[in-house]
């Protein structure tokens, strides 16, 4: 029988996991590397359809994410509709194009040569959905301002659970932040408690699409043992 403890007032229930052997330990984690090294942003992203489950699924995958004092301060805006999708193409290509053409460093535009992007977005009308991200720095309840904790932690780490979730789903994405976004917030007629994180397309790769030959950093780059 389960056991319950009360812990300040509060239910505890006993946590369960699944352990594995030195050597599965070992396969489980390489195998699940090998998957998440060939992920990429891709933006030759084709219109094919995708479930609206599969949709809803990957947001409950992101919202297992921890969170500042578990206030989970996120809410996903998933739009297949397209005309909100032109209204936010054009809204984002116009901010675009202003950065690009003015706002950026030079050096800024030279590290984005590689890559290859411009200030036209056609992926934010061709996939089949757009996921706005947006933050919730604080709760409304009855006009009661109540603050959210570590909301930018919170918010990035299920971020970071989404896009995963969407490569093992085998569907792509690209992280989309054009500055300022406040034009989500008005296109999607979001209350004053929130503001836009990020901005998600998802699909099938384009049966076409490219990728830069870019290189991560190896092991030694990235971390140092203590």
């Amino acid at each position: 029988m389960e056991k319950i403890k009360e812990i300040n007032g509060f239910k505890h229930l006993p946590f369960s996991i699944t352990e594995y052997s030195p050597k599965e330990l070992k396969e489980k984690v390489n195998d699940f590397f090998q998957l998440m090294n060939a992920r990429r942003t891709v933006r030759d992203i084709s219109s094919r359809p995708v479930n609206r489950e599969v949709i809803s699924q990957l947001m409950m995958t992101a919202s297992t994410a921890p969170s500042g004092a578990h206030k989970q301060p996120w809410v996903f805006c998933a739009i297949a509709d397209p005309k909100v999708k032109k209204s936010i193409r054009k809204a984002a290509e116009a901010e675009e194009k202003e950065s690009y053409e003015g706002r950026m460093s030079q050096r800024w535009l030279e590290d984005l040569k590689p890559i290859a992007t411009t200030w036209e977005k056609p992926f934010l009308e061709n996939a089949p959905w757009l996921i706005v991200v947006f933050k919730k720095i604080y709760e409304l309840n009855d006009d009661d301002k109540q603050n959210n904790y570590y909301v930018n932690e919170s918010v990035g780490i299920a971020c970071g659970m989404l896009i995963t979730a969407i490569h093992n789903a085998g569907l792509v994405t690209l992280t989309h932040t054009p500055s300022p976004m406040n034009f989500l917030t008005k296109i999607l007629d979001r209350p004053k408690n929130e503001r836009p994180f990020l901005l998600l397309p998802i699909g099938y790769a384009s049966k076409d699409a490219y990728v830069p030959d870019l290189k991560r950093k190896e092991l030694a780059d990235i971390s140092i043992f203590y």
